[in-house]
C-alpha cells in the first residue's frame, strides 16, 4: 500500500490530536476514522434494509411476473428519462 498523504490541514489536525493525547499516534488516529466509516457504512445499510422490509409490511412493492416486464420498468428510469 502507497503511504498516505495528507494536505497541510489535515497533517496539523493529525498532530494536535496526537500531541494532545487523544490518540497515541497518527497510524491510531487513521485506524479510528476508518472504524467510524467501517460503522458509518454498516448502520447506512442496516438503515436501508429497515426501510425495505418496512415498505413490504406496509405494501409498498410490486411483483412482475417476467423479467421482460421488470426490464421495460426500469429501462426509462436508467435512460434518464
Amino acid at each position: 500500500m502507497p503511504p498516505i498523504r495528507l494536505n497541510k490541514n489535515d497533517e496539523v489536525f493529525v498532530d494536535e490530536q496526537v500531541k494532545s493525547g487523544v490518540y497515541g499516534s497518527a497510524d491510531e488516529m487513521i485506524s479510528a476514522g476508518l472504524a467510524r466509516l467501517r460503522e458509518q457504512d454498516t448502520e447506512t445499510l442496516r438503515l436501508l434494509i429497515q426501510e425495505g422490509i418496512d415498505d413490504i409490511e406496509a405494501g409498498r412493492f410490486h411483483v412482475y411476473e417476467t423479467a421482460e416486464q421488470f426490464l421495460a420498468d426500469i429501462r426509462p428510469t436508467a435512460d434518464g428519462e
